[in-house]
């Protein structure tokens, strides 16, 4: 396939970007598996003519739980379960995969484990491992002492489910907490059964650096872009197979997900994946906004809108915000704003900075921004912002020696399509969604 466009957009602002990427992820999609005709909506590319029909009504997203729920955890029959779950585990109706599992008479619950945050979201230090007082289960923390399960953990146990709401970001650690269980589970023989849920920020699009090879770790566990279009179910066939894990896998898919669904057109409840990750908002700039936490900013954690604002006592809001107005970058603005954090970096000490708003989340580029702020801040502020430091979690010292150099962002995000499109390609086998 040949994809032909050129800068028709008169005010140069026009950005094609985002059917590229549809068009490329069907293209990889194809050399992987021969496409299934009628299998690609018409409304992926927008109605061919004024007169084209109407898109038809969408079905409701069913989660894997939900899936499993409905052929009566046949998959499950006789099994000894362990479960990796939080607060987001839960079916469309609300019920927590937690009860459903417990309640479920085909096979017994015998543990969980929960990821960092904690088996209810709402811790931001190391998870201690307890007891959950409804159904009497030891939790194992993988997020304490130790990030993978044990042993002793998995004693009496012979399938582990994982029922985990990713972010759609590299670094957010649960597909890494995923990934070590599945490493656990494989020495030991133990099957593991991916609950899958929609990647929030959709399928398609693929952004970033890809990780350097010595910053793999727990914010990063696998060398791929930042923003990568995958689910989770999709990651754990990929990290399986990939890093030949060698897991005894089973994803149990959802039913009417599409790749170029946002979570809001999914119908399904926000639950709070982390502490401060509150909306899809925050989940939408959270790649470029988190990319860059790492350094000696304040992200807005301990306010009201954590990742929509940035900035740090050392800041010009009014400056800041006027050359990053100036760089007049696709799908969003800002403002200046004033703010003091109750808790993490700068806790309590005023902080100016500017505020983020979303104009057109298909033309928005996040970690294109995170790299737009960083290269002001080092320009304006070389001597009190802490560039290096963002190295862990942006994962590419090119990357950030390109910053330092002054090279224009632009500059700096088309040089990642390499590796964007590499990753592309590699996912292709893997995706079971489309």
């Amino acid at each position: 396939m040949v994809f032909l466009s050129n800068r028709v957009h008169p005010d140069g602002t026009g950005d094609v970007a985002a059917l590229r990427g549809r068009v490329a992820t069907i293209a990889a999609s194809a050399i992987a598996r021969p496409p299934v005709v009628g299998s690609f909506p018409r409304s992926d590319f927008g109605p061919t003519s004024p007169l084209a029909h109407s898109a038809p009504v969408r079905q409701p997203v069913l989660t894997g739980i939900d899936v499993l729920r409905a052929e009566e955890f046949a998959l499950l029959k006789g099994k000894h379960v362990g479960l990796v779950t939080n607060q987001t585990g839960r079916a469309r109706d609300g019920t927590t995969t937690i009860d459903l599992l417990h309640m479920a008479k085909s096979h017994s619950l015998v543990a969980l484990f929960s990821p960092e945050h904690g088996i209810r979201g709402v811790l931001e230090t190391t998870v201690p491992s307890t007891t959950d007082e409804k159904t009497g289960l030891r939790i194992h923390s993988l997020y304490g002492e130790t990030r993978r399960p044990t042993d002793a953990m998995l004693q009496g146990i012979d399938t582990l489910v994982i029922d985990l709401q990713d972010i759609g970001a590299r670094f957010y650690t649960y597909a890494t907490t995923m990934a070590y269980v599945m490493e656990e589970a494989a020495k030991r023989h133990i099957s593991i059964v991916v609950l899958d849920r929609p990647n929030p920020i959709g399928g398609f699009q693929i952004e970033g650096p890809t990780l350097d090879r010595s910053a793999l770790g727990f914010t990063g566990y696998f060398q791929m872009p930042i923003r990568h279009g995958m689910t989770l179910g999709e990651l754990a066939k990929l990290f399986n197979a990939e890093n030949s894990i060698g897991a005894d896998l089973t994803v149990v898919s959802m039913r009417n997900w599409r790749r170029d669904e946002w979570f809001d057109e999914t119908g399904l409840p926000w639950v709070n994946p982390s502490p401060n990750m509150r909306n899809l908002l925050e989940a939408i700039v959270y790649p470029g906004i988190g990319a860059i936490e790492g350094t000696n900013l304040s992200v807005g954690r301990g306010t009201d809108t954590p990742f929509e604002q940035l900035g740090a006592p050392w800041i010009d809001s009014v400056q800041v915000s006027a050359a990053l107005t100036a760089r007049r970058i696709a799908g969003v603005s800002f403002y200046p704003v004033t703010f003091t954090p109750t808790s993490s970096t700068y806790a309590h000490e005023e902080c100016q900075g500017v505020f983020v708003v979303v104009t057109d989340r298909a033309a928005l580029r996040p970690v294109r921004v995170g790299i737009e702020i960083a290269s002001i801040l080092h320009t304006l502020y070389g001597a009190q912002f802490d560039l290096d430091a963002a190295a862990s979690l942006l994962g590419s010292k090119e990357t950030i020696a390109r910053i330092r150099a002054g090279v224009d962002p632009a500059a700096i995000a088309a040089s990642w399509e390499a590796g964007e499109a590499k990753w592309r390609l590699l996912r292709a086998k893997y995706l079971l969604y489309y």
